[in-house]
């Protein structure tokens, strides 16, 4: 009922607040014998991390993981995996103002109107924080993938609000997007980006732009027909990150400037493999991947907090004037790189475990 969990199979469930004591997620369904430390989850939430560079949020957090059940002499025995994040800057002072007021485009409003209460100290459940049990359970679902498939998953900044990257999917080169602040495989674009985004931050302001992800290496036949589609999936899933507004897969909206003629996925035979000689479906077909690379982009609006003067209204509803204040993203696009891989991870192993179950029964 509550809307903390997702997945099937493979299920995840969410649980903390900004400011309290911890966050994290629940694992269930991973399978037993899957070899399993904290080493395999930390680097993925050292992405995410706050406080990693100058372009995102100075709140200071080593999201360090514990994994507190589902393990025996670091083998997971198929029981719940319970992942752990301490909080250790909480600020929560900063949010006072907070609660005499409804901050725009903030979930402040309708959590009251659904509730009648809120976690004002940073947003509580509402906050993008919440994102790193994310994280850590996505680790865990990459990790199976690559050891049962060898799927290849990484995402990086394809736009900036005005600057975009215009480069094939097929030419991307992964070893480039860790080289940069802001994760963007291409050196000089991302100069340009990281230079726009300080410009917002001195400002006050904040920027939005769109994360593109790729999975390699997808066998076909991955999905379920009708409501359970695997780009029906990956659309909720990534449409769940903080701040996302939109999703498209394949050629999205850019497909609707097309005739059947050119748009059509044409089959050809590969070394034995049937592959596409386009992938303007994105590597989904009736809502099955087909084996090419599923190719998506997720788009972010610009961090709603920023640090200038703001109209908006009281909780008796009488115009007011604020300042934003806490510790926030001036753009949240290069922390949102690794969530939105961890999204994709989870909605594909729940996948790949069901896909499983439809074979060697008899």
């Amino acid at each position: 009922m509550a809307g903390d969990s997702f997945g099937k199979l493979f299920k995840v469930t969410n649980y903390g607040e900004s400011h309290g004591k911890g966050i994290g997620a629940v694992l269930e369904g991973c399978p037993a014998g899957l070899p399993l430390s904290e080493d395999d989850i930390q680097p993925f939430l050292d992405k995410r991390r706050p406080g990693q560079s100058s372009i995102t949020t100075r709140r200071d957090e080593s999201d360090t993981v514990e994994i507190l059940s589902g393990m025996v002499d670091g083998i997971t025995t198929g029981t719940p995996i319970n992942l752990f994040i301490r909080n250790k800057d909480q600020k929560s002072k900063d949010y006072s103002e907070m609660a005499q007021l409804f901050r725009p485009s903030h979930a402040d409003y309708s959590y009251q109107k659904k509730y009648g209460i809120r976690d004002v100290a940073g947003g509580g459940r509402s906050s993008a924080r919440i994102t790193a049990g994310h994280v850590a359970a996505g680790a865990i679902a990459r990790k199976v993938l690559q050891q049962s498939l060898g799927v290849d998953i990484f995402g990086y900044v394809k736009s900036v609000q005005d600057l975009e990257l215009n480069v094939s999917p097929e030419d991307i080169q992964p070893e480039l997007i860790d080289t940069n602040l802001v994760r963007c495989p291409d050196e000089t674009l991302a100069e340009q980006m990281v230079s726009k985004i300080e410009k917002a931050r001195k400002a006050g302001d904040s920027l939005g732009g769109v994360v593109e992800c790729q999975l390699r290496s997808v066998p076909a036949g991955l999905g379920e027909p009708v409501f359970d589609k695997l780009e029906a999936d990956l659309a909720k899933a990534m449409l769940s990150i903080n701040a996302s507004k939109g999703f498209e897969i394949g050629s999205g909206f850019a497909g609707t400037l097309e005739q059947g003629s050119t748009h059509n996925d044409i089959f050809f035979d590969d070394n034995g493999e049937i592959r596409t000689k386009t992938n303007n479906s994105g590597g989904v077909l009736g809502g099955i991947s087909n084996g090419m690379p599923i190719v998506f982009r997720v788009a972010f609006k610009p961090t709603p907090t920023i640090i200038r003067e703001q109209e908006t209204v009281n909780l008796e509803g009488k115009d007011v004037v604020f300042h934003g204040r806490g510790r926030h993203d001036p753009c949240v696009l290069p922390r949102a790189v690794p969530i939105v891989e961890a999204m994709a991870a989870l909605v594909l192993c729940d996948h790949y475990l069901r896909f499983r179950a439809y074979k060697n029964l008899f």
